[in-house]
């Protein structure tokens, strides 16, 4: 059954959602399962350090490079088009990744997959603001949609770590080919059709600055620890992206019918929530590849053990998330996220206390008060996103969502971990050690740990002990990056939320039927 009416589209609107939830799921998923299988593919695919790397950052470049232009395709084409055509392609990318035979064919594959993420993610949110006419219903929508999210990073380690258990290192791609099927033939009956009825000409030249800019940017982000900060070549990688996007930026705002709408970012209500959403995922990456190296590297756990380990902090984003949003309608946005950014602060500050005396209740207590914290704010922040832009607009405004979430975590891990790696190195005591041995340690606690594992006698154990209490100083201070990044969230949230949402009314440009939040708000 194909959805024409607003009186079929209402009634299968929870379908749709269950949809919309299985799409971005595996996308995210895709973000944290690969780490896992990393030491793997050094055995299997005799993969370098850089190969390494770029397996897992191929699908972050390319998703956070893409993801405003299909975005903006998606509006003009169809954002169930792009969705279906988006899961297409993923699955296509995750089938070449299974049985990839070197690095660089794994690689490609990742870009192939980081094409798909870029059209599903924007679409999937896109869509779900255009179903739920009804705002009230709109924010329980986007709070599933937003614990579903938060799941899938949670979850991409335990999966990940368990098909290893249990099968080839292909597994953790194959895992997505049912669940592509299963949201393609299900999105046809519960998938309507959705774009902007305005057809503008699409913006070309926007497209292709915004790409080479966020490429840029992603890139020189990505490279930064190992290049340095200052690095001459960080620096011009860094400054080509900005000016890229500077120029992008003019173009679009002289262009009658401009890709992106800049003039967005003037409404109060939609850069604070932007902010605010970056910073979140800025702190909660870069945490949470500090804290999985904890469980695995200071506590002694398998990558399955970790991930296991992980699964609270997701089933408390679980149970928190939903209660975000009718929060939100009797508090006020601005109440609830700044409240769920400073619970975040509170996690994190406990976090950066961590010796290696902490046993794992202390590292649950930690993880359960960033998630909660994280349901607070992300669903109320995102709905306040996606409730500025009209329906018509609603493919580019998620995009530009997703993009600060990516850019966000990628910004985070960059700058979290290249803390901790330098002050790692520079506490680490490494005895008598052989120079190569002791580069080898200085690289990373995983390699100084099992340098210290394999070493005979006493001189074995404490170098072991020394990586260990050297981790733990970096990743403590690498952790109050954390919580100034999300107290700084939490005090622009105070000072640009609105208290209270706008009311509701009537969208001429969108599907019939649907109602939007005007940008604005009762303070």
């Amino acid at each position: 059954m194909k959805l024409r009416t607003p009186e079929q589209i209402q009634a299968r609107r929870w379908g749709t959602l269950a949809v919309l939830c299985l799409s971005v799921l595996i996308v995210v998923v895709d973000n944290t399962i690969v780490n896992v299988a990393l030491p793997t593919l050094v055995r299997d695919l005799h993969s370098t350090t850089t190969s390494l790397q770029w397996i897992v950052d191929a699908y972050t470049l390319t998703m956070a490079g893409l993801l405003i232009t299909l975005g903006s395709l998606g509006d003009r084409i169809g954002r169930h088009r792009t969705l279906a055509g988006g899961l297409v392609i993923f699955g296509l990318g995750s089938a070449l990744a299974a049985f990839s035979g070197s690095s660089g064919q794994l690689i490609a594959s990742r870009v192939v997959m980081g094409l798909g993420a870029a059209a599903i993610m924007p679409s999937t949110l896109s869509i779900l603001t255009n179903v739920f006419s009804d705002t009230s219903e709109r924010a329980k929508a986007i709070a599933m949609w937003s614990a579903v999210t938060g799941l899938g990073i949670a979850i991409g380690p335990t999966l990940g770590g368990w098909l290893l258990a249990h099968f080839s290192w292909g597994s953790i791609f194959l895992v997505n080919l049912p669940i592509v099927a299963v949201a393609l033939a299900t999105g046809r009956s519960f998938v309507p059709p959705s774009s902007n009825p305005r057809r503008h000409p699409f913006d070309i030249l926007g497209s292709l600055l915004s790409i080479a800019g966020l490429i840029a940017l992603v890139y020189a982000l990505i490279e930064a620890p190992d290049d340095g900060w200052l690095s001459s070549r960080t620096m011009l990688i860094g400054a080509v992206g900005g000016a890229i996007m500077v120029v992008w930026a003019r173009w679009e705002l002289r262009r009658p019918f401009p890709m992106v709408d800049l003039s967005i970012f003037r409404n109060a209500r939609f850069s604070a929530a932007s902010f605010s959403i970056t910073m979140v995922f800025l702190a909660l990456f870069g945490w949470l590849f500090l804290f999985t190296q904890q469980l695995q590297f200071v506590l002694g756990y398998s990558a399955l053990a970790a991930g296991v380990r992980a699964l609270p902090f997701a089933l408390t984003i679980g149970v928190v998330t939903p209660i975000a949003a009718p929060l939100a309608a009797r508090y006020g946005s601005k109440l609830v996220v700044s409240t769920g950014l400073a619970v975040m602060t509170i996690g994190f500050a406990l976090a950066s206390t961590s010796t290696t005396a902490s046993h794992f209740a202390f590292l649950l207590l930690v993880s359960i008060i960033v998630a909660a914290g994280m349901g607070l704010a992300v669903a109320p922040a995102t709905e306040s996103i996606m409730g500025s832009l009209p329906l018509a607009k609603a493919g580019v405004g998620s995009a530009i969502n997703d993009t600060t979430r990516e850019i966000g975590g990628v910004l985070g891990v960059a700058v979290m971990g290249s803390i901790a790696a330098t002050v790692y190195k520079s506490h680490l005591v490494v005895g008598h050690l052989p120079i190569r041995y002791a580069n080898l340690a200085r690289s990373s606690v995983g390699a100084a740990v099992t340098i210290g594992q394999r070493a005979p006698g006493a001189a074995g154990t404490t170098l072991a002990t020394h990586a260990r209490q050297a981790f733990l100083v970096g990743a403590d201070r690498a952790t109050l990056i954390a919580a100034l990044a999300t107290a700084m969230g939490a005090l622009i949230s105070v000072r640009y939320l609105p208290a209270r949402e706008a009311r509701v009314v009537h969208d001429e440009t969108s599907t019939p039927g649907l109602a939007i939040t005007l940008a604005g708000a009762c303070d």
